[in-house]
């Protein structure tokens, strides 16, 4: 092919992707939607709102308490007549605050300049002690700015990150009395909710059976108590259940070790934030006396809050929520990071649906994925409540969907019942 002049060429690629997206299905959007996608100069943000949900949202289905929506969505309206939406929870007032402090950042700005914005965004929050509501709503943005990415490409979100290295992620369900599996409580019924997710494929759970109202202190009985739960999972399904146990940051350093020493005959799969998340140097301690596997951490946001830890060895499995640490591109550097250490990752997902569908996205184009979170309640009965599509574990896996972006078909029925509360935060 003859050398292009620079507008040229340029021209060329306009017309190239539009044959691009003619051949892949791009019927669903309007022409002049194409048109405004192939003048990437000219794509903006125009409008930015924030969505909360009414607290006395009541969806039930033997949750054990568990009701309403955690969370809060952010939308991106575009000049292309493209929409992004994002999620990030639990704290909406917080996070509404923080939308409105960082709109400047954002609006008028082109939605596909990811990584531009983020370090924009996170330089200003670092320089007044980044974390928070702050990081939780860049993480809400960069989900909506990749769900743009996602709908202007015509790619489901797998596609943008790298593409496919499973068909399926592999799902472990978290076990709490709050999302209780039909009623049935861990200590009471252990033994028929293992059976009920082994019937259902699923061969690894997350529980929490270790007493903290001590403090950071746990008693010698407390610890034999908390075992009882996992004696009682191997009685019921041998070494067909793989389990994760979380101590929800509770804990001192001696605790811990105690803690440690005590699941090791179990051969469980790790042990999830037993202290809290910030000391390497302690959690380096922890796992140089144990053969537990230790995961680390949901609570930690970015990468440069996890490189101690993978350079000191304090760390086996990296945890991270979509909605927290700095959102999708920023979770897919941490996992990259943490695989030059051959450290595999296992996300939490305990939020809502936008960061179920997200999660499944990256996990689907991770090289170093081991295995991810899921709850029955919420995929069962809090999700279908605000999207149409919610995809469920089949034999204990779970496929992205094949949409572009998120591919999240939200229930449009949401916005005209009044459940969702739309606020317009900034609008050119």
């Amino acid at each position: 092919m003859k050398h292009l002049h620079h507008s040229g060429r340029r021209q060329f690629l306009k017309n190239a992707t539009v044959s691009t997206l003619g051949a892949i299905g791009a019927s669903f959007l309007p022409l002049e939607t194409l048109s405004a996608i192939n003048q990437a100069d000219k794509m903006k943000i125009t409008k930015i709102e924030g969505i909360h949900f009414k607290k006395d949202i009541r969806i039930g289905g033997g949750s054990g308490g568990a009701d309403g929506a955690e969370f809060f969505w952010v939308r991106l309206h575009t000049d292309a007549g493209i929409v992004g939406i994002g999620e990030t929870y639990p704290f909406s007032n917080g996070e509404l605050g923080a939308l409105k402090d960082y709109a400047r950042l954002l609006i008028g700005k082109d939605p596909r300049d990811i990584d531009g914005i983020w370090k924009r965004f996170y330089h200003d929050m670092a320089m007044r002690n980044a974390g928070g509501a702050d990081m939780r709503i860049l993480s809400a943005i960069n989900m909506a700015q990749m769900d743009i990415l996602g709908k202007s490409t015509n790619q489901p979100l797998y596609r943008l990150l790298g593409g496919k290295t499973r068909e399926k992620v592999k799902v472990y369900n978290t076990v709490t009395d709050y999302w209780a599996i039909n009623n049935m409580k861990m200590g009471t019924q252990t033994a028929q909710i293992v059976k009920f997710l082994m019937d259902k494929g699923i061969n690894g759970m997350k529980i929490y059976p270790f007493d903290s109202s001590g403090g950071p202190y746990i008693t010698r009985a407390d610890i034999e108590k908390g075992l009882d739960w996992i004696r009682e999972i191997r009685d019921v399904a041998g070494n067909q259940m793989d389990i994760c146990v979380d101590c929800w940051g509770r804990f001192d350093l001696p605790s811990a070790k105690r803690i440690a020493k005590g699941l090791e005959p179990f051969d469980i799969l790790y042990m999830e934030d037993v202290m809290l998340m910030n000391n390497a140097k302690a959690y380096a301690a922890l796992a140089q006396e144990t053969s537990v596997p230790i995961c680390h951490s949901e609570t930690l946001a970015t990468r440069y809050e996890y490189r101690e830890f993978l350079e000191s060895g304090a760390c086996d499995v990296i945890m991270y929520d979509l909605s927290w640490c700095g959102g999708i591109t920023e979770a897919k550097k941490i996992s990259d990071m943490a695989d030059a250490y051959l450290i595999p990752t296992s996300p939490h997902t305990a939020g809502g649906p936008l960061l179920w569908l997200a999660s499944i996205h990256l996990t689907t184009s991770l090289s170093n994925f081991m295995i991810m979170e899921s709850n029955y309640w919420k995929y069962t009965h809090q999700y279908p409540y605000f999207l149409n599509n919610v995809p469920v574990p089949q034999n204990g896996f779970v496929s992205a969907p094949e949409a572009p972006g998120l591919g999240a078909e939200i229930r449009p029925e949401l916005y005209s019942s009044g459940d969702a509360i739309v606020e317009v935060i900034a609008e050119l």
